[in-house]
């Protein structure tokens, strides 16, 4: 196997890997995320108001190890990753992708 099929393979996203992931997207982007939240960003917010620190810290780190495995994806593969994994939303470009870290980062820094 040659090392750019090994490293597409470790960026492969399994739904397996990313068990509070799938839960997070599922209960929060679904298709009225927009209605019930008004934007992705408040989607986690809310999630980050609704859930205790443990929840937060682990979401949040199944979010950056789904945002570190994609990182080489195009947006159309990143929403279809996302989509495997429940969500029901798509991003129209990485930035938005990249904004949902800055709201877990900041959210779970303020449990310290």
């Amino acid at each position: 196997m040659s090392t750019h099929e090994q490293q597409k393979k470790k960026d492969q996203i399994a739904p397996d890997d990313f068990p509070a992931l799938q839960e997070f997207l599922r209960g929060y982007f679904h298709e009225d995320m927009t209605d019930d939240y008004g934007s992705p960003s408040g989607a986690v917010q809310q999630f980050c108001e609704d859930s205790d620190a443990d929840e937060r810290r682990l979401v949040a780190n199944q979010w950056e190890l789904f945002r570190r495995r994609t990182k080489n994806h195009t947006i159309d593969e990143v929403n279809q990753s996302l989509l495997t994994l429940g969500s029901a939303y798509t991003f129209s470009s990485l930035e938005g992708v990249k904004k949902i870290s800055s709201i877990f980062a900041k959210n779970v820094r303020s449990d310290y």
